[in-house]
């Protein structure tokens, strides 16, 4: 079925949209906010406010950038949760107004889901069931996908996620927000096992990161005692050690889910989806393994339209379109 989708993700702090059409991302137009650098985190009120400057333009230049007329839109998707509410409010209302004047269905769109099939944009080689690691600042799961609309959580965190972890170390160290991909370009050049943290035991699937955050701060405290200037002078193998032993919790994980569960496939998405040990050690693992192992593009790691257009897809097949009273939640929730 020939169908061309405008989709909106305002889920955070990142304004996107993107088309999709039959099939294939034809753009996929992200706007990152800066604010919140100077913040040292995201600031929900800031984050709408600058979801409603820009829905407009960035809209705009989805379609231009495809070549597509907005009386060609077979439909409008955009993400209904979960999320800060004040940024989903701003993608929804806009969705609804522009649909509801197109006189077009609308799609609302667990992003957490979009994530999970993030991997499956302009390819559709998909084997069902298989595991779905994702691994953001919000978010830690582990996702059993049997279908496109039929998926458990068989593992997540008990308190933080591992990219709230990353940032939350790298704020220890002083370095910027986010801090993540600080921490990753400065591990590159240091040793990974110049130091050690404690291991948090976790029953079955689940993981917990509150622990070695802590043990991390106790750490770094103990050693600017003995040397004011640690952390300048060691930045890069605190980097590298901290980085290793966050990626091996989740992959510890990923050892044990692949054992309880008969898959063929696992993927891994989300933000921290595009940190450089994490894919390097997936390549590992699938050779290790014998288990093939996607991983999405770089662009579509972190909150993006063209992972919600690329779901909603998978929806508008089965016509499985919104009302237009659908509102947006915030719970962390497939």
């Amino acid at each position: 079925m020939n169908k061309t989708i405008l989709a909106i993700e305002t889920s955070c702090d990142d304004t996107s949209a993107s088309i999709i059409s039959n099939g294939n991302i034809k753009s996929n137009i992200i706007s990152s906010q800066i604010d919140h650098k100077k913040l040292g985190g995201v600031v929900p009120e800031i984050a709408s406010r600058s979801h409603q400057k820009n829905i407009i333009y960035i809209v705009d230049s989805a379609l231009s950038e495809a070549g597509i007329n907005k009386k060609e839109l077979d439909a409008i998707a955009f993400t209904i949760g979960p999320g800060l509410l004040g940024s989903l409010l701003v993608g929804s209302t806009f969705a609804k107004s522009f649909g509801y004047s197109l006189g077009i269905p609308i799609i609302g769109v667990n992003h957490l889901k979009a994530h999970a099939f993030s991997h499956t944009i302009n390819k559709k080689d998909i084997k069902y069931p298989f595991l779905s690691l994702l691994v953001s600042g919000g978010h830690t799961q582990i996702i059993l996908v049997k279908s496109y609309n039929n998926m458990e959580v068989v593992g997540e965190t008990r308190d933080d996620a591992v990219g709230e972890a990353f940032d939350k170390c790298a704020k220890i160290m002083g370095l910027d927000y986010p801090g993540g991909p600080l921490i990753d370009k400065y591990s590159k050049n240091g040793d990974p096992n110049l130091y050690s943290f404690p291991d948090t035991i976790v029953p079955e699937l689940d993981f917990s990161f509150s622990g070695i955050k802590t043990s991390f701060l106790y750490f770094i405290n103990d050693r600017i005692k003995e040397n004011k200037n640690f952390i300048s002078e060691n930045i890069n193998n605190i980097s590298a050690s901290i980085q290793k032993k966050l990626i091996d919790m989740l992959l510890d994980k990923l050892i044990i889910a692949l054992d309880k569960y008969e898959v063929q496939d696992i993927s891994i998405c989300g933000g921290v989806a595009a940190n450089s040990l994490l894919r390097e050690e997936m390549i590992n693992f699938s050779n290790k393994f014998e288990i093939k192992v996607n991983i999405p593009k770089m662009e579509y790691c972190t909150d993006n339209a063209a992972m919600i257009a690329n779901y909603a897809s998978y929806m508008y097949d089965e016509k499985k379109f919104s009302d237009y009273d659908i509102v947006p939640f915030s719970k962390n929730s497939l």
